[in-house]
């Protein structure tokens, strides 16, 4: 996924700007196997198409959010023609797909994760969430405000720092397991 700079709220060349995209954007992100094969056949379903066609139509209704690779979309096309969901016709010297009765049958079978796929992606730019991004960061700039305040007047015993530190282990697993579901 690329989110270049200077969309959304603030201008080219704001640090923000960059350091929101930066973190927002991580790597680009991966399609199950299965899913794939929907989404090659959710392509062809709209006209006949060849591989790089359905690599610019996936990549276009997903806003960019995700972009099959040929590696990707190349075999799913020949695992699709050996199961018979898809049939070869050449166009322009190319070797291009039509879905067949077989194929739109399974994609209704998964149109809901389909949609669900691009609804998902459809939002995916960091800029549509800064705000929710900026109350994150302020609350661990409180966290450490308040530790650092209160380790400057002296008042943190070690047992009240054990106490913090199992706080912070609890609350570090809850993240981690709810960033584990999202990924997922």
């Amino acid at each position: 996924m690329h989110w270049g700079h200077g969309h959304g709220p603030r201008s080219k060349g704001d640090p923000w700007s960059e350091m929101f995209s930066e973190w927002w954007r991580g790597p680009a992100p991966r399609c199950e196997r299965g899913l794939v094969r929907w989404l090659v056949l959710d392509a062809i379903a709209a006209q006949p198409r060849h591989g790089y066609e359905v690599i610019q139509a996936i990549a276009d209704k997903s806003r960019s959010a995700y972009k099959p690779s040929p590696g990707v979309v190349y075999p799913t096309l020949q695992m699709l023609e050996d199961v018979g969901h898809v049939r070869p016709l050449v166009r322009d010297d190319r070797k291009t797909y039509e879905i067949t009765a077989d194929g739109k049958r399974e994609l209704r079978e998964h149109e809901g994760e389909v949609g669900e796929f691009y609804r998902d992606n459809a939002n995916d730019a960091w800029h549509e969430h800064a705000d929710d991004v900026a109350q994150v960061m302020k609350r661990v700039g409180r966290v450490i405000r308040l530790f650092k305040h209160s380790m400057r007047r002296g008042s943190v015993r070690p047992s009240t720092l054990r106490k913090m530190k199992a706080v912070l282990d609890d609350s570090l697993t809850k993240l981690e397991d709810l960033l584990a579901v999202e990924e997922r």
